[in-house]
C-alpha cells in the first residue's frame, strides 16, 4: 500500500496557500501546478507525470474553488488517496465552517496542521473522521467560545467515554473495529467523547434524485432513482440506535433489499445486522452525517412501487413533445401533465413527527395527519440549436416561457398555484423558430428600392441585360406548396430533439421506502439519562434536475 506523501491546496488565483508534508521528498507545490494546469479541462482526477523524478502520480480534488493536490511516487490504490483528500476538506469544514475560504485556511495555519498531523502521521493515514478530531485538536481560545457556545468541545477534553458497545460496525463482523490509528479521546473513531445536549434530538432525510429517459415512441428506456440517507443526531452520551425501513404497503427485509441496490453504509453501520434483518444498527457520529446511500431500478417491477407496467411509471409530472408543426413546419410544442395525486400548494408539509407520548422511543412514518405530497418547482427545459436566430413567438397556456437570443434552451417555469389548475388535458408551450436558413429564398428576391426601380443580389454588369439581371425571380409556376415543402425541410434541422423536466416532490419517494421505526437501544445506551425522550422526525423528498428527459 502506498503512502500519503503531501497535501497541497491552491486558492482560486492558483497561489499555494497549505503545503504539508508527511514523508519522502514530493515536487514542491510549484512544480506540480504547471504540469497539472497543462492538461486541457475537464482535467481527470488521476494524472501521471512522466516529467518528473521519478515518474509521479498527481491526485486532485476542486471544492469551494480551491485546489486540493496530493503527489505519490509509489504504487498505490488510487480511491484511497482521493477519499483521503475528501476526508481533509470535510474535516476542515468541521472547524473552519463551510464554505472553505482561502481567507480562513490563511488565518489558521495552526489548527490545520494539527488536523493534518492527526489524519495522516508519516504518510499512514490515521483517524480521519472530522467529528472525533475535536477530541484531540487543541483550538485557539475564541474558537473554543465558539464551539462551546453550540454544545461542542473546542479543546481536548481528555476524557475517555469507557467502553461502547459497537462490535462489528463497519465490517459486518463479530469482533470490535479497531482502526489503525484511533484517536485518544474517544473509543469510537467516528464519535468524540462526552457528546452533552440541552436538547436531545434526532433527524431523517431520506433525499433520491430521478434520472428518467424517454424514446420519441413514449417508452422510458432508463429510470433509476439515486437515494441518500442523511441522519441528524443530537443526543447526549452515546446512543445505540435501530433504524427500521419498510418499501411499499408493508415491512419485508427482502422488499427492502431488493429496492435498495447497491447500498453504500457508514462505517457506524453494522453490517452483520443488515444482511440478516435489512435494519440499520447504528451508534451515530454527533451531527449531520450521510448514513446510506442506494440505487433503485424504477423498471423493476419487484423493485419499484411505482407501476406494473413498464411503460406508465406513473411520476408526478411528465411531458410530451411534437415537433415539426404548422405548414412550413417551423413549430413544435411542449405538453405538460401534472398527476393530481400531488398537492400543488403552498401550504406546510407535515414532517411525520411521533408524538413521543405513547412509544417515545419509536418513530412511525404514518404518526400525525397524512397530508399530499406538495409538488414544486415545476420547470421545463428546451435545448436550442446554434442554427436557431430567434424564436418569434412563445404562447405558454400556463406560466411564463423565456429565451434571449445567445441562450442554449427555452425555460418555462410554473408555479405552484398555476400548476393545481392544469387540467387532465395538460398545459402547452408553442414554440415558432426561425434560422439562418429560412431567409435563402428571401435574399434572392428582387427588391424595391422606393422609386419603382427593381435590384437583385447579383453584380451589376453593363454586358448583360435586364433579363439576366432579374434571372433569380422565382418562377411564377412555383406553387405555394412546393415553397412550404422547401421550408418544412430547411427548418427540420431547427427542431429541438429533446425535453427536460425538473421538480421537486416533498412528502413522496420513487422508490416507495418509508421509515418503519427508530428505536433507541437503551440497554446499549450509555449517557443518555433516564427519563429523555429524544425528539424525532423525518422528511421526504424527491428532485429531479433536468432528469426527466424526452426525446424526440
Amino acid at each position: 500500500m502506498g503512502l500519503i506523501e503531501a497535501v497541497y491546496i491552491f486558492n482560486e488565483p492558483n497561489n499555494a496557500i497549505v503545503s504539508h508534508t508527511f514523508t519522502a521528498r514530493p515536487p514542491p507545490a510549484t512544480t506540480l501546478l504547471p504540469l497539472y494546469l497543462a492538461h486541457s479541462e475537464p482535467r481527470p482526477s488521476c494524472i501521471y507525470l512522466t516529467g518528473t523524478n521519478p515518474p509521479t502520480l498527481l491526485f486532485s480534488m476542486l471544492q469551494d474553488g480551491l485546489l486540493f493536490l496530493s503527489p505519490c511516487s509509489t504504487d498505490t490504490e488510487p480511491l484511497v488517496v482521493l477519499e483521503f483528500l475528501h476526508r481533509v476538506a470535510d474535516a476542515l469544514e468541521e472547524f473552519l465552517g463551510a464554505p472553505l475560504l482561502a481567507s480562513k485556511l490563511e488565518a489558521n495555519y495552526d489548527v490545520i496542521a494539527q488536523v493534518l498531523g492527526e489524519m495522516c502521521d508519516g504518510g499512514l493515514i490515521g483517524g480521519t473522521e472530522a467529528n472525533a478530531l475535536r477530541d484531540v485538536v487543541d483550538t485557539p481560545s475564541w474558537m473554543g467560545k465558539l464551539l462551546g457556545g453550540v454544545g461542542l468541545p473546542g479543546t481536548s477534553p481528555g476524557l475517555n467515554a469507557g467502553p461502547t458497545p459497537f462490535s462489528g460496525m463497519g465490517s459486518g463482523g463479530s469482533g470490535s473495529l479497531t482502526p489503525t490509528l484511533s484517536t485518544a479521546g474517544s473509543q469510537i473513531p467516528w464519535r468524540r467523547s462526552n457528546v452533552r445536549h440541552t436538547s436531545n434530538e434526532m433527524y431523517v432525510d431520506i433525499v433520491e434524485t430521478l434520472s428518467v429517459t424517454y424514446a420519441p415512441s413514449g417508452r422510458p428506456l432508463a429510470a433509476f432513482a439515486n437515494g441518500s440517507i442523511a441522519f441528524t443526531s443530537k443526543v447526549s452520551g452515546v446512543p445505540d440506535l435501530l433504524l427500521s425501513l419498510r418499501a411499499g404497503s408493508g415491512p419485508g427485509a427482502d422488499k427492502v433489499k431488493r429496492t435498495m441496490e447497491r447500498p453504500v453504509f457508514h462505517p457506524c453501520v453494522r453490517l452483520a445486522r443488515w444482511r440478516d434483518h435489512a435494519e440499520l444498527s447504528f451508534v451515530p457520529p454527533d451531527g449531520r452525517f450521510v448514513l446510506a446511500g442506494y440505487d433503485v431500478d424504477l423498471l423493476d417491477p419487484s423493485a419499484s412501487p411505482l407501476s406494473a407496467k413498464a411503460s406508465d411509471l406513473n411520476l408526478p409530472a411528465s411531458i410530451e413533445m411534437r415537433v415539426g408543426l404548422g405548414a412550413t413546419g417551423s413549430d413544435f410544442e411542449v405538453r405538460l401533465f401534472v398527476s393530481h395525486r400531488f398537492y400543488t400548494g403552498t401550504a406546510s408539509l407535515s414532517n411525520n413527527l411521533s408524538s413521543g407520548a405513547s412509544r417515545p422511543s419509536t418513530l412511525r412514518g404514518n404518526s400525525g395527519e397524512a397530508k399530499a405530497p406538495v409538488l414544486e418547482e415545476l420547470t421545463v427545459s428546451i435545448p436550442v440549436t446554434h442554427a436557431v436566430r430567434n424564436i418569434s413567438d412563445l404562447r405558454a397556456t400556463k406560466g411564463e416561457a423565456h429565451w434571449s437570443p445567445g441562450d442554449t434552451s427555452i425555460e418555462w417555469k410554473i408555479s405552484a398555484k398555476e400548476a393545481a389548475g392544469i387540467s387532465s388535458a395538460g398545459c402547452v408551450l408553442r414554440c415558432t423558430v426561425v434560422g439562418t436558413s429560412s431567409g435563402d429564398t428571401d435574399d434572392e428576391t428582387p427588391f424595391s428600392n422606393g422609386s419603382g426601380m427593381k435590384s437583385s443580389t447579383h453584380d451589376y454588369s453593363d454586358d448583360d441585360d435586364y433579363s439576366t439581371t432579374t434571372s433569380t425571380k422565382p418562377s411564377s409556376a412555383e406553387s405555394a406548396a412546393s415553397k412550404d415543402k422547401k421550408k418544412k425541410s430547411q427548418n427540420v434541422g431547427l427542431m429541438p430533439s429533446s425535453a427536460s423536466l425538473s421538480f421537486g416532490v416533498k412528502g413522496w419517494l420513487a422508490s416507495g421506502l418509508k421509515v418503519d421505526a427508530l428505536v433507541i437501544d437503551t440497554k446499549r445506551s450509555k449517557g443518555l439519562g433516564e427519563g429523555v425522550r429524544p425528539y424525532k422526525g423525518v422528511k421526504y423528498l424527491t428532485v429531479s434536475r433536468k432528469g426527466v428527459e424526452v426525446r424526440c
